[in-house]
C-alpha cells in the first residue's frame, strides 16, 4: 500500500508544481496598503475551489474579526473514525526588496533543483502539500477532515484567533495539523514541538525640547539617540548574548540540534562574524529569551542635520520560550529599559503586543502515528524541533479544543529562507511530507481502532 501511495504522489507532482505556480502567481499580501484586497480573496476562492476537488465537503469563505477570510471545510469521518482538522494559511510576507530577488517574487521559478518565490514555504508548500497528500488517497481517506486556510496568518491581525472559540464546536478535531513549520533540513523528518512567545514594545526617549544646533550646543546638549544607543546596548552581554533583569537567560535545549556551521550558512552569517551568545545554537533559538532591535527612528544619514536629536525611538521584540509568561516579560524588559536611561533621560515604554509560547504534549496516538509514518518514507524516526518564530494561534486551538493532539509540521527548513528574499521550497520535501501526512491519516484512523 506504501508502494502505491508512493507512486501516486510521485504522478502527483507536475500538479503540485503547476498548483504552486499558480498560487504563488496571487500576491496575497493581507495588508491593503501594499497590495489589493481583492488579490487575498482571490487566493482564497483558489484554495476553496481546489480543496473541493479534493474531496472536501461545503467548502467556503469566512470573514473573520480582523476583515480576512479563512477557508472553511469538511468531510465526515467514516463510522468509527477519528477527526482530523488541516490548517494552513494562503497569505504571504511582501516580497521586501524586489531588486534583491534574483527571480520575480510572485513567479515560481525553478533552479538548482528547487522552486522559488514568495510563498513557495510559507505557506503554499504547504496547501499544496495538503492537496497531494488527499488527492493521493481519493476516496479512501479513512478519517473525518476539517479544513481552516487562514487570511491575515503573516500580519498578525488575530482575525483566526478570534473566530476559533465561538466556532468551537464546527471546528473540533481529535488531532490538529497545523502546517506551518517543517523539517530541520532536507531530509531529516521532524515535528516542531515548541513555539517561542513574544513580547514586543516601542521604547521613546526624549531630552531636549526639540533639536539643536551641533555647532552651538553640542557637548553638553544630552543627545537622545546617544542615550538611545546605550539603552538598546545593555540588552546584551559582551558575547552580544540576552541578558535582561528579572528574566532567565541560560535554559538549554533537550530536542535535535542544530549545527552552528549549518546555522551559519542558513543565516547568512559573513566570514569572521561571531555567532551571539553562548551554550549551543539550540540553547539560544529555543529555550532562551532573545532580544532584537526591529526598527529605529531617528535621523536619516542622507539628509540630516548638524543637529543635536532632541529625540529617538525603537521598536524592540523579545522572543521568550515555554516556561516565561510573556506579560512577566514584557514587563522586565520595559522595567530593564527605563533603568538603564543614561543622564536622566526620559523614557516611555509603549506594549505594541505580546503572544505566549507553545509546548505540544507528543505522547498521544497522533504523534505515534506520525513517526511510523516518518520512519516509512524517510527511514529515520521523527526529530523534536523548537522554532524561535510565534504562532499566536496554537495557544487559542490549545486552549479551545484541550484534548486534541497539536502537530507542527510541513515543507518548510533552514533553506527556504521564509520572510526573506529568494525564498525557496526543495519539491522532495513537499513529495515526502505529502507522502507523510498521507500515511499518517491511514495509520492514525488505525490507531483508533485498535
Amino acid at each position: 500500500m506504501t508502494d502505491a501511495l508512493a507512486g501516486r504522489i510521485e504522478e502527483l507532482m507536475p500538479r503540485a508544481k503547476s498548483d504552486l505556480a499558480a498560487l504563488v502567481a496571487i500576491p496575497s499580501v493581507a495588508d491593503p496598503r501594499q497590495y489589493p484586497p481583492e488579490r487575498c480573496r482571490e487566493a482564497a476562492e483558489w484554495v476553496a475551489a481546489a480543496f473541493t476537488e479534493a474531496g472536501l465537503h461545503d467548502v467556503h469563505l469566512e470573514e473573520t474579526p480582523d476583515g480576512s477570510h479563512a477557508v472553511i471545510g469538511h468531510r465526515p469521518p467514516p463510522p468509527g473514525a477519528p477527526t482530523v482538522l488541516l490548517y494552513c494559511h494562503y497569505d504571504v510576507q511582501p516580497p521586501l526588496d524586489d531588486e534583491a530577488w534574483t527571480s520575480p517574487p510572485f513567479e515560481l521559478t525553478e533552479r538548482d533543483g528547487r522552486w522559488y518565490g514568495r510563498g513557495t514555504a510559507d505557506c503554499k508548500g504547504n496547501i499544496v502539500m495538503h492537496l497531494t497528500a488527499l488527492r493521493a488517497l481519493g476516496e479512501d481517506i479513512p478519517v473525518g477532515l476539517k479544513l481552516v486556510a487562514e487570511g491575515s496568518e503573516e500580519q498578525g491581525t488575530g482575525g483566526l484567533e478570534q473566530y476559533v472559540p465561538p466556532h468551537a464546536g464546527e471546528l473540533h478535531a481529535d488531532a490538529l495539523l497545523v502546517c506551518d513549520t517543517g523539517n530541520a533540513a532536507v531530509g531529516v523528518p521532524t515535528a516542531t514541538t515548541t513555539l517561542r512567545g513574544l513580547a514586543n514594545v516601542v521604547v521613546s526617549v526624549r531630552a531636549l525640547k526639540g533639536d539643536v544646533h551641533s555647532g552651538m550646543f553640542g557637548g553638553p546638549a544630552p543627545d537622545a539617540l546617544a542615550a538611545l544607543v546605550r539603552i538598546l546596548d545593555s540588552l546584551r552581554d559582551e558575547a552580544g548574548g540576552t541578558r535582561i533583569d528579572g528574566l532567565d537567560c541560560e535554559g538549554t535545549w533537550a530536542g535535535v540540534g542544530y549545527d552552528e556551521a549549518q546555522f551559519r550558512t542558513d543565516a547568512g552569517v559573513l566570514d569572521g562574524v561571531a555567532l551571539t551568545g553562548t551554550g549551543s545554537v539550540a540553547d539560544r533559538l529555543w529555550a532562551r529569551p532573545a532580544v532584537t532591535v526591529l526598527g529605529i527612528d531617528c535621523p536619516p544619514v542622507v539628509g540630516s542635520a548638524a543637529a543635536v536629536p532632541g529625540a529617538a525611538r525603537a521598536r524592540v521584540s523579545l522572543r521568550v520560550p515555554p516556561g516565561t509568561e510573556p506579560g512577566a516579560a514584557r514587563d522586565a524588559l520595559s522595567a530593564h529599559l527605563r533603568a538603564a536611561a543614561p543622564w536622566g533621560v526620559q523614557v516611555e515604554v509603549e506594549t505594541e503586543s505580546t503572544g505566549s509560547p507553545f509546548e505540544a504534549a507528543t505522547g498521544g496516538p497522533a504523534y505515534g502515528a506520525l513517526d511510523t509514518a516518518m520512519r516509512e518514507v524517510y527511514g529515520k524516526p521523527m526529530s523534536f524541533l523548537g522554532q524561535g518564530g510565534s504562532i499566536p494561534l496554537c495557544n487559542v486551538l490549545a486552549r479551545t479544543f484541550p484534548s486534541a493532539e497539536i502537530i507542527l509540521m510541513g515543507v518548510e527548513e533552514p533553506r527556504c529562507l521564509i520572510h526573506a528574499p529568494n525564498e525557496s521550497v526543495d519539491p522532495e520535501e513537499i513529495r515526502h511530507m505529502a507522502h507523510v501526512e498521507a500515511l499518517f491519516l491511514q495509520n492514525y484512523a488505525k490507531a483508533a481502532r485498535s
